[in-house]
């Protein structure tokens, strides 16, 4: 039988993205902070997410904090040893990225908005809707 990892979020980033470059790749990686709200309360999650290579690019140049974004990716976790005692951390890896609140214009967000692409898809598979 198969198994599946896919994690779908809408939310706001958090912080302008932290760009990382590899010896073959450039990383970005952001805080995305997803709210439930119930009657009298919120709730809410903060996201790790790591997006690498084309789609790095394309967050370094268009995304800031308070950019609201739709992810799509699977979640992995690293582990690692820390005064003896193991410790973990679970980030999403995203493949799909749409800026939900783009313009087409320099909206007043402190990165340049012309020209940007509304969506980047750097996954070989068909959106599920």
């Amino acid at each position: 039988m198969s198994s599946l990892n896919r994690i779908m979020i809408i939310g706001n980033v958090g912080n302008d993205p932290e760009i990382v470059k590899t010896q073959n790749s450039k990383v970005a990686k952001v805080s995305i902070a997803t709210t439930e709200k119930y009657k009298d309360e919120e709730k809410t999650e903060w996201h790790n997410v790591e997006m690498w290579g084309k789609l790095a690019d394309i967050v370094e140049q268009y995304v800031s904090k308070g950019s609201k974004i739709y992810v799509e990716g699977s979640l992995k976790t690293d582990s690692w040893e820390k005064d003896g005692e193991k410790k973990y951390k679970t980030k999403i890896t995203a493949y799909r990225m749409l800026m939900l609140d783009y313009k087409g214009n320099n909206s007043g967000q402190s990165k340049p908005q012309s020209n940007a692409p509304n969506n980047f898809d750097d996954s070989e598979e068909p959106l599920p809707f």
